[in-house]
């Protein structure tokens, strides 16, 4: 992976600037994300699991479990090219169902030029005994987001 340029701001107002972003997003507002940790190229992503996210069977809706993906890998692309960044595309895989009190993506930029990086995410669900159980895995690219043309 290429190395990010060096953080001009501490770790702290690192983390800060991320959960602002966070907090201007409705959809995950909505939902209740909290942006735990954030270093350029890498993230961590957390989501309470509420009865309101679960599915028919009571585990996390794929929906959710992909939200946390595809945030988790913008996140880690958009701070490793220091860009804004959207998705362009990216693949999931569910390995078991989402039980537990939470989830948490941990994602991380694995190749970086200047107007894309691919990235790659694990989603696990923390289970009540505090063990975490891998729910999901994904890769995808995050894409410099052009200049808007309306």
């Amino acid at each position: 992976m290429a190395e990010p340029a060096p953080v001009t701001v501490s770790a702290d107002e690192f983390l800060a600037m991320g959960r602002k972003v966070l907090a201007d997003q409705p959809f995950s507002v909505l939902l209740g994300a909290e942006l735990s940790a954030l270093a350029p190229g890498r993230v961590t992503l957390e989501l309470p699991l509420r009865d309101a996210l679960k599915q028919q069977h009571g585990f996390a809706h794929g929906g959710v479990v992909s939200y946390l993906a595809d945030n988790a890998l913008t996140y880690a692309g958009g701070t490793a090219m220091r860009v804004p960044v959207v998705t362009s595309e990216f693949k999931i895989n569910y390995t078991r169902p989402a039980v537990g009190t939470r989830l948490i993506a941990r994602a991380e930029a694995i190749a970086v030029g200047s107007s894309q990086a691919v990235c790659r995410c694990d989603v696990v669900a923390l289970t009540a005994d505090g063990s975490e159980k891998l729910v999901a895995t994904a890769q995808g690219t995050v894409a410099k987001l052009g200049e808007s043309k309306a």
